[in-house]
Formats: structure tokens, C-alpha cells, sequence
């Protein structure tokens, strides 16, 4: 079944992602460790849905006690969590958010007795653990939606214009799941309508958050934090000690110089650009941004990048970038950096053309040539 496989593919992602968030140092953070907890939780969600549609609970009844228990009480526990660190607000520090780990505490007591009294181990009446379940439901309906307007109130403190977008889309895509989830509860109890088919609609949902909390949450942000913290240590002087425009270059001083060598005062002024202002750096370089800066014709930068180098122009640029993703790759401040974020701030415009030039130049791929100097 189409249906299932989607589910299946979303909890093997969701919890090999988890794992990864937890192992990796590239991602190691406080705020990460909670966003990985919160998709774990929602594969086991997900993963009940798949039991129950492929009747496991049938063939393995002691399973039921994974669904019993109420997972979407600590699913938007994690989410604020999260917040609350990736803002860096003060209230994460609070002991008082234990709190809110109760009402999951709570379900998992009920669902244990549950257990117990169906392998005919009564521990409670009938009428008594109805009551008990009854107070859970009404827990489910006033505490997940009052997390959810609680996490809201955090938002506002991110001060990255980006990052706050981004928690705003995240807490929007759990708000609709776990709102709709409590809407379906209500619709069951008081109208006694059949909510399987929603719930599958709401499981597809669950499915999306995984996907996009993968590229979006983890890779693409981390990766816009990267180059951003890659960004202020070159400016720092973490790799070059050139960081100020050099005098030594003075056209009128040198005279005209028309020979095609290195001595030719045109090339020594782009060789000034590079080593000095690291112009290689900006993406969108080419031969007319360099033509208009040395104030010649873009025929001319190639014919004398390609006469004194015996390379062409993208060629004698990506030469720069390169080095310059050795040199971070051999500083330790720069390791816990992703390479991709280091290629890209080195002036490379994708991981595709990082990774080719880097292997046509050094042999290897940027992981090989990590690996190779440890």
C-alpha cells in the first residue's frame, strides 16, 4: 500500500534524523537535542498509525501499550523547548518546565493500568479508570493547545529576521497538526464521528513536518548559520592576515606595462584583489565585474589571466577558492563548520561546483581531504 509505504519512509527518516541531531557535533546544541526529541516523538505517532492499519496490535497485543500512551502530550513540550533555546530566552533555564512533562507522565500511569487490567491483572474498577481516562481526554484538549499559545509568545524574541520565519513556519505546520488532532477528538466524543480518514490526512501532515524539518530545519538553517559564523571569523583575520587594502600597488608608479606577464600592472592589481580584498569570495564574480574594477575590456582579463596563468578565468578564481576551503579546513577553528557552508562562503555558488573543482584540483573531495590531515 502506497499510503503505508509513505508512512514507513517518514518514520525511518524521521528517526534516523533524531539520531543524527543527537550524534553529529555538526548539529550538537541544546536547541537541536530538544528539536530531535520532538521528531522522534512524532515518528512514534506516526508509527502507531502504521500498527493499527497493519493490525500489529492484533498479532502483538503488548504493543498497545505504545499507543495508549498519549505521545501528543510531550510533542509540543519538545516544540517549546526548542523555542525557548534557539532564542536563547531565560525561562529555559526554568525548573518549573518539568511541570510540563506531567500530563505525558500521567498517560503513561493510565496506559499501564490499562495493560494490566486487559492481561486480567485488575488493578482498578471499571468506573474508576473511566474517570481516569476522562481526565486525560480533558488534559488533551486544554493542555496541548495551551502549549502551542505558549511556545507563540517566544517567537517574538528571536532577533534573525530568517530564523524568526522560520520557527513562525514551524510552530504554524504543528499548530494546524495538533489543532486538528484536538478538533478530531471533539468531533468523536460529541459527535460521534468516524475519524479514522482524518486522522490519516493528519498523519500525511506529520509526514511533511518530517521531510521539511530535515532540509529546512537542519540543513538549509544550519547551513545560512554556518557561512554566517564563517563569515565573521574571516573578517576576524582567522585566515589570511591581508585583511586591509595593501599600498604597495600604485598604477601611476608602476607605469603602463603592456607585455602579457605576471609584471603586467593589471594583473598584479587583480592578484591584489584576490589576496588582499578576497574579491573571490563573491558568487556572482566574473570577467566584466573584474573588466570594470581594473578598468579594461573583459577580452583583455581573459586573454591576460590566460596568457600569465596558462588557466582561463573561472579556472584562476576557483584556484583562490580553493585554497582558500584548504586553509579553513586546516584551521580548528573553522571544524565544526560544514564543508558545504566553507565552499560556499569561499565564493562557490553550489555543492555541485564546489565538489568538482575541489577533486579536479586536490584529487579529492573536500571529506577526503578532511579526513586526510586528521
Amino acid at each position: 500500500m502506497i499510503y503505508t509505504t509513505l508512512l514507513n519512509i517518514a518514520i525511518f527518516q524521521g528517526i534516523v534524523l533524531s539520531v543524527v541531531i543527537l550524534k553529529s557535533p555538526l548539529f550538537r546544541s541544546t536547541a537541536n537535542k530538544y528539536l530531535a526529541y520532538a521528531i522522534f516523538t512524532l515518528s512514534i505517532l506516526i508509527l502507531n498509525l502504521v500498527f493499527e492499519l497493519t493490525e500489529a496490535f492484533s498479532t502483538i497485543p503488548f504493543l498497545r501499550l505504545l499507543d495508549n500512551i498519549e505521545w501528543a502530550f510531550v510533542f509540543p513540550v519538545f516544540i517549546l523547548l526548542f523555542v525557548v533555546n534557539q532564542v536563547n530566552h531565560p525561562v529555559r533555564n526554568s525548573k518549573k518546565l518539568l511541570w510540563l512533562f506531567f500530563p505525558f507522565g500521567y498517560s503513561g500511569i493510565i496506559s499501564i493500568i490499562n495493560v494490566l487490567n486487559v492481561y486480567s491483572f485488575p488493578i482498578l474498577e471499571m468506573r474508576l479508570f473511566g474517570i481516569l481516562n476522562q481526565i486525560e481526554f480533558f488534559l488533551a484538549i486544554g493542555f496541548i493547545p495551551s502549549v502551542l499559545i505558549y511556545t507563540y509568545s517566544f517567537l517574538k524574541f528571536s532577533i534573525e529576521k530568517q530564523e524568526k520565519k522560520w520557527l513562525a513556519i514551524l510552530w504554524a505546520i504543528v499548530s494546524i497538526l495538533l489543532f486538528s488532532w484536538v478538533f478530531a477528538l471533539l468531533l468523536a466524543l460529541f459527535l460521534n464521528y468516524e475519524i479514522s480518514y482524518f486522522m490519516k490526512i493528519l498523519a500525511l501532515l506529520a509526514t511533511f513536518l518530517i521531510h521539511w524539518t530535515a532540509y529546512i530545519g537542519i540543513y538549509k538553517f544550519k547551513l545560512v548559520r554556518d557561512q554566517a559564523g564563517i563569515n565573521t571569523l574571516l573578517k576576524n583575520g582567522s585566515i589570511d592576515s591581508h585583511n586591509k587594502v595593501s599600498s604597495d600597488f600604485n598604477p601611476e608608479m608602476e607605469g603602463k606595462k603592456e607585455a602579457l606577464t605576471a609584471d603586467n600592472q593589471y594583473f598584479k592589481k587583480l592578484e591584489l584583489l584576490c589576496k588582499n580584498h578576497q574579491i573571490y569570495r563573491d558568487n556572482s564574480l566574473n570577467r566584466e565585474r573584474i573588466a570594470e574594477e581594473l578598468g579594461i575590456s573583459a577580452g583583455y582579463v581573459s586573454q591576460l589571466v590566460n596568457t600569465v596563468t596558462g588557466e582561463n578565468f573561472t579556472n584562476y578564481i576557483n584556484q583562490y577558492r580553493i585554497d582558500a576551503v584548504k586553509k579553513m579546513i586546516l584551521n580548528s577553528e573553522f571544524e565544526n563548520y560544514s564543508l558545504l557552508a566553507i565552499g560556499l562562503e569561499s565564493g562557490f555558488t553550489s555543492k555541485t561546483t564546489f565538489y568538482k573543482s575541489f577533486k579536479k584540483v586536490t584529487g579529492m573531495t573536500p571529506n577526503e581531504y578532511r579526513n586526510s590531515i586528521k
